[in-house]
C-alpha cells in the first residue's frame, strides 16, 4: 500500500503568513564592538552621556571677544581691542579674554575663558602701529572690530550637536555609517544590538551534488543551487546562515541533520522533499520530531511548502523548539517562497526594515530658498501619508556640516540644480535614499526635550522626534508638517491642534551638591553675584523662567529686562534639559535651570520653582494616522512611563 500524501486543502497565503508569524524566531540581544556594529539593529535606546562637542568651540576663524565690547561697532566706527594671544584647535587656551581684549582663534578651537562670541576674521583689521613706534610683539597688536556680535555668535556651545541626556538613537534603529559616526562621537566602544537569527540550511534529494564536487550527469545529478542561494537571501534579510551537509532521501540521515540544525539554530530551512511523492519523507520527520502546522500553500510557484516546529534534543545548548520551514526543491520556487513568506519573518526577528527602492518621489512640505549657484545635495527627511493617495512629504534637514545628527535625522538627499532659486511647498521632488533599506518614520514629532518623552518614544514604531523646543515646535505645527508637537510651560496656544494628553514635571534651579552658595530661589540670582546657565528661548523651561521673572518684576515694580540683565549668564544659553545641570556639575556655574529628575540623576542639589505642564498636541489633519494612534495608546499607559522619574506626575 502506498504511503503517498496528497495535497487536498491548500492553505491560503494569509494562513501561511500567520503560521510563520506564530513561530518564535527572535534571538537574544548581543553586545558587539562598535567597529562590528555596521548593518546591525539597536536593541536599546542610546542616550548621550556627554555633550558633543564637550566644550564651547569657535565655529570659524576670527577673534574671541566679550560680546559687550563690540556693541556699536560697524564699518564706519570700528572698536579696537588688544590682541593678547592666539588659541589653536587641539590646544588648551592659555589666555583669558578680559574687557578691551581679544584672542585670535581658529575654527574648532576651545573658547578661552572670558570670551562669549567670535568675530569672523573678514570683519576685522589689524591696526597699523602709530607714532609711538613698533609694538613689542605680535601679541601686543590691536585689532579693529568692524561689526558687533551678540553672546554666542559664531560659537558652537558644548552639546550643540548632541547634548548629554539627549535621546541619541532609539531601539530598532538600523546602524549604518551615519549612526556609527554618531556613536563614535559619543565615545561608545560597544553597542547593544538585536541578535541575528541563525538559520540552518539543509538541501535534500539524492540527485544533488555540492558545487565543486564531481557531477555525474548520466545518473541525473545536478548541482545544489538552493543552499547557497537561500544562504545569500538569509544574509540579505538580516539573518546568519549556517550550511549543513547535503542530505539524501534517507529518513534517518534527514532526521539527524534536521535535529542537529534545530539544536543549533533559531530556524531550519530545508529545500526539496516537500512534495506528496512516496519517497519524499521529510514531512514525516517533522510530525514525529515536532509539529507540522501547514503542508501546501495555494501559490504558484511554491505549492509544496511545509511550516512547523522541531523539538530540540535534551542535550542541546538551549531548550525548547526551533522553527521550521520546508521550501520547494526547484530553485526559482524555493527563492520565491523564501522571499514572500520567510524573509519578512527573519527581517522582523532581526529588526530589519522591509526593502524598498533607493529612489522615491515626494512633495516638498515647506518652501526652501536657495540661490548660491552651486549644486546642492540637500539632506531631507521623508514623511509618508498613509491612508491617502498623496505622495510622501519631503522636508529639509540641515543642522550644518559639522553636525552628525543631520544625517541621522535625514532619509536621503534632494539634488537641487545650481539655477534653482527655491523649491516651493507642494513641488514634486526626487529623493535619493541613503540606502534601499531606509524607511521613513511612522511619526514625525517636534518640540520640547523631556526624559519622559524619551521613554514614550521607545514604545512607538520608528518615530522621528526633533527636539527643537516648545516655541519652535508650535511654529512648525502651525505650518502643518509634523504629526505632533510636544510643549512645556506657558506657551502660545493660538495653534490649531488636538490635545492628546500629557504629564507634569517639577522644574527649578539645579545647584552643586550640598548647595554651597545657599541658593533658595530666583531672587538669589537677581540680587547676588552668582553665575547662572539658561536655556534657549524655544525651550519650555526658559518660558517658565521668563514667566517667573515677570511675576517678580511686577512685585518689585520694575521691568523684567532689568531683572534679566542683573542675572550673570542669563543670555548665555545651552541646548538640552541636561545641559545646564551638567555644566553646574562641572563647576562652570553656581546654578542652572533644570528638572528635579536630572538633579537626582546627577547627584546635584535642587531648588524647586514649581511644576510645568507637558502637553502632546496632534496635527488636526493627522489624528487618524497610525503614528498618532500609537501615541494615544502609549499615553494611556503614562503612569508606567513616569514610574521612578522624580518630579513627574500624570496630568
Amino acid at each position: 500500500m502506498s504511503d503517498r500524501r496528497e495535497f487536498r486543502d491548500l492553505a491560503e497565503p494569509s494562513e501561511a503568513h500567520a503560521a510563520i508569524a506564530s513561530l518564535e524566531l527572535e534571538p537574544a540581544t548581543e553586545s558587539v564592538p562598535l567597529e562590528e556594529a555596521d548593518g546591525r539593529v539597536l536593541a536599546e535606546r542610546i542616550d548621550a552621556d556627554l555633550d558633543v562637542p564637550g566644550f564651547d568651540r569657535a565655529s570659524m576663524d576670527g577673534y574671541a571677544v566679550r560680546a559687550r565690547d563690540t556693541f556699536g561697532a560697524d564699518e564706519a566706527d570700528p572698536v579696537e581691542l588688544e590682541r593678547i594671544g592666539a588659541v589653536h584647535a587641539g590646544a588648551k587656551p592659555d589666555v583669558t579674554v578680559e574687557a578691551g581684549t581679544c584672542a585670535e582663534i581658529s575654527t574648532g578651537a576651545v573658547m578661552p575663558p572670558g570670551a562669549d562670541a567670535v568675530v569672523m576674521v573678514e570683519r576685522t583689521d589689524e591696526v597699523e602701529p602709530g607714532d609711538e613706534g613698533e609694538l613689542a610683539s605680535d601679541d601686543d597688536s590691536r585689532i579693529a572690530i568692524r561689526t558687533s556680535v551678540a553672546p554666542g555668535d559664531n560659537v558652537m556651545v558644548a552639546g550643540a550637536d548632541v547634548a548629554a541626556g539627549q535621546r541619541a538613537l532609539g531601539p530598532g534603529t538600523g546602524l549604518t555609517s551615519r549612526e556609527i559616526g554618531l556613536l563614535s562621537a559619543l565615545g561608545r566602544e560597544t553597542v547593544p544590538v538585536r541578535g541575528r537569527p541563525r538559520v540552518g540550511i539543509v538541501s535534500t534529494g539524492d540527485e544533488l551534488v555540492r558545487p565543486g564536487d564531481e557531477l555525474d550527469s548520466d545518473r541525473g545529478q545536478i548541482y545544489d543551487v538552493n543552499s547557497t542561494t537561500i544562504a545569500a537571501a538569509v544574509r540579505e534579510a538580516g539573518g546568519e546562515p549556517v550550511l549543513y551537509p547535503h542530505a539524501g532521501d534517507d529518513y534517518e540521515e534527514m532526521e539527524r541533520l534536521l535535529v542537529r540544525a534545530a539544536d543549533e539554530c533559531d530556524l531550519v530551512c530545508s529545500s526539496g522533499s516537500t512534495s506528496a511523492s512516496a519517497v519524499d519523507v521529510i514531512y514525516r520527520v517533522i510530525e514525529e520530531r515536532g509539529e507540522l502546522l501547514l503542508h501546501g500553500v495555494a501559490v504558484k510557484p511554491g505549492k509544496p511548502m511545509l511550516i512547523g516546529r522541531i523539538d530540540r534534543s535534551p542535550d542541546a545548548d538551549r531548550a525548547g523548539e526551533s522553527a521550521y520551514v520546508g521550501l520547494p526543491g526547484y530553485p526559482v520556487s524555493a527563492l520565491t517562497i523564501f522571499r514572500t513568506f520567510v524573509a519578512p519573518a527573519i527581517r522582523e526577528a532581526a529588526g530589519r526594515p522591509e526593502p524598498r527602492t533607493a529612489t522615491i518621489g515626494g512633495e516638498m512640505a515647506v518652501r526652501e530658498r536657495y540661490g548660491e549657484g552651486r549644486l546642492r545635495l540637500m539632506p531631507v527627511g521623508v514623511l509618508e501619508r498613509p491612508g491617502t493617495d498623496d505622495p510622501p512629504l519631503v522636508y529639509p534637514v540641515d543642522k550644518g556640516s559639522g553636525a552628525t545628527t543631520s544625517l541621522v535625522e535625514a532619509d536621503g538627499v534632494v539634488a537641487v540644480d545650481p539655477d534653482t532659486e527655491y523649491l516651493d511647498a507642494g513641488e514634486r521632488v526626487e529623493v535619493q535614499l541613503f540606502s534601499p533599506e531606509v524607511r521613513p518614520p511612522t511619526l514625525l514629532g517636534v518640540g520640547e526635550d523631556d526624559p519622559a518623552l524619551n521613554r514614550l518614544l521607545d514604545r512607538l514604531d520608528r518615530p522621528r522626534y526633533l527636539p527643537v523646543g516648545s516655541r519652535e515646535g508650535l511654529r512648525r505645527l502651525r505650518g502643518g508638517l509634523p504629526d505632533l508637537a510636544v510643549t512645556a510651560g506657558p506657551v502660545d496656544r493660538d495653534v490649531e491642534s488636538i490635545d492628546l494628553g500629557g504629564w507634569t514635571r517639577e522644574w527649578g534651579l539645579v545647584v552643586p551638591t550640598g548647595n554651597p552658595a545657599d541658593v533658595s530661589g530666583l531672587a538669589d540670582l537677581v540680587d547676588r553675584d552668582l553665575r547662572f546657565l539658561n536655556r534657549d528661548r524655544n525651550s519650555g523651561l526658559r518660558a517658565s523662567l521668563d514667566a517667573a521673572l515677570d511675576g517678580m518684576a511686577a512685585e518689585r515694580g520694575v521691568e523684567r529686562r532689568e531683572l534679566a540683565d542683573s542675572i550673570d549668564g542669563f543670555e548665555w544659553t545651552v541646548r538640552a534639559f541636561e545641559s545646564p545641570p551638567r555644566r553646574v556639575k562641572a563647576g562652570d556655574a553656581d546654578a542652572g535651570i533644570g528638572l528635579r529628575s536630572t538633579a537626582e540623576k546627577l547627584d546635584l542639589g535642587f531648588v524647586s520653582l514649581g511644576d510645568q505642564n507637558v502637553r502632546v498636541r496632534a496635527n488636526p489633519d493627522r489624528t487618524e494616522s497610525e503614528g498618532v494612534a500609537e501615541v494615544r495608546e502609549a499615553l494611556a499607559g503614562i503612569g508606567a512611563i513616569l514610574e521612578d522619574l522624580p518630579g513627574f506626575e500624570s496630568a
